[in-house]
């Protein structure tokens, strides 16, 4: 199976793919700093990166919540950052007519957690022919991801990648069961482990999410021991002040020596 996600993985030398940036486009002037960045260090480490960031965080807590600059300049903007740095980038989608449009830009198309058994929205995004990741929602099982394999089978696009990102558990807390790496992989797909939603404490403020960000150190190493093919890391240069999800983030001046110490693991695991 000629998959996009494997190939990113098709090195000399064992590696994992990274898929990184903030969790919503704020501006222009901190996303391009965010993405300029991890290019930087991803070209050093010679990691295959992919910048996400979304134009419109449809499904935050609060309705005063910042949502993002939204679909038509969100694209502009993802576009811009791409061409400059010339970068592949990745962005949700969250209905099926936003599709086509948004694939004029991105080069793989995401579907949220709580999003993925959308049939409409699953088959719209697989058939614009881009790779599609599709994050496997905090209710499913890892078997379950059989049922989203089996409609994007009916498409016939088969470049698809599942994202762990952790399961509910009781009121505002997510953990990891780490048999789903495995698991998934066996459905025949790579599997992408999201290290920073997976310490998200959902609805934990009240009025917005909270997260225990020290904890995503720990998990992408148990991720990558695990055989996942790639990481999710969502970074801002002060998460304390980003404009979404800053308590489950990792700060951007940490995703050096935490890339440098996961590949390390990823050569003594192979």
């Amino acid at each position: 199976m000629n998959n996009f996600f494997f190939n990113l993985t098709d090195k000399p030398e064992p590696v994992f793919f990274l898929i990184a940036g903030p969790c919503v486009i704020e501006n222009y002037e901190t996303t391009f700093l965010i993405a300029n960045h991890l290019k930087k260090i991803t070209d050093l480490l010679y990691i295959p990166f992919i910048f996400k960031a979304s134009f419109d965080k449809a499904n935050r807590t609060s309705i005063q919540s910042f949502r993002g600059p939204g679909f038509d300049k969100g694209l502009d903007i993802l576009n811009s950052i791409k061409k400059d740095l010339k970068i592949p980038v990745i962005s949700d989608i969250h209905l099926p007519d936003q599709a086509q449009k948004a694939a004029k830009v991105l080069d793989i198309i995401q579907i949220p957690a709580f999003l993925c058994r959308q049939t409409d929205l699953i088959l719209a995004a697989c058939d614009t022919g881009k790779p599609v990741n599709i994050k496997k929602g905090q209710f499913l099982s890892p078997l379950e991801c059989n049922n989203i394999l089996n409609k994007t089978k009916e498409s016939g696009n088969t470049n698809i990648c599942i994202t762990e990102r952790g399961s509910s558990f009781g009121y505002n807390n997510l953990v990891v069961d780490f048999r789903s790496i495995p698991i998934i992989k066996n459905l025949g797909v790579p599997v992408v482990f999201d290290a920073t939603h997976s310490v998200q404490l959902p609805g934990g403020a009240i009025d917005s999410s909270a997260g225990e960000k020290q904890f995503v150190p720990t998990l992408s190493k148990a991720a990558i021991a695990a055989g996942a093919d790639g990481l999710f890391i969502e970074t801002h240069p002060e998460p304390e002040k980003a404009l979404c999800d800053g308590p489950n983030s990792l700060a951007l001046n940490d995703m050096e020596a935490l890339l440098s110490t996961l590949l390390a693991i990823k050569k003594a695991v192979g």
